[in-house]
């Protein structure tokens, strides 16, 4: 079970910090988007929750400090969730469907952080980042 723990941790720690290196791979794509969305200082915002989004990922990832790492990755969740998939104001259908896939995939990710807080600390294989904790 441990092997799975840490595969699972891999996993899902991989998923924040893929979209973090997204975040400054594609820059400027990514703040377009944000505009249309109404996001204020598109930009900034891009690279705040680029680095939000690796250091959530990487305390998951590592299993350090876990409770901050999950608060981060909520905060952002929350924020983007509502402001970025208001699948509810689009009318064409297509896009409809992808924002709101988009949402609930999210909260499905804000529910898995929350069942992270449950799980006793030191986690598995964090004992090995002693002066991280």
């Amino acid at each position: 079970m441990e092997f799975l723990f840490i595969l699972g941790r891999a996993l899902f720690g991989g998923y924040f910090l893929m979209n973090a290196y997204n975040h400054f791979k594609n820059h400027g794509a990514l703040t377009g988007y944000a505009q249309s969305k109404g996001v204020p200082m598109a930009s900034v915002a891009v690279y705040a929750t680029g680095v939000i989004l690796g250091l959530g990922g990487l305390g998951i990832l590592l299993g350090v400090r876990t409770g901050w790492a999950v608060l981060l990755l909520s905060v952002f969740l929350i924020g983007t969730t509502y402001q970025m998939h208001q699948y509810w104001k689009v009318t064409d259908p297509m896009m409809r469907m992808g924002e709101r896939i988009n949402f609930y995939k999210n909260i499905a990710l804000l529910g898995g952080l929350l069942m992270t807080l449950a799980i006793p600390t030191p986690w598995s294989m964090s004992r090995l980042l002693p002066l991280l904790k």
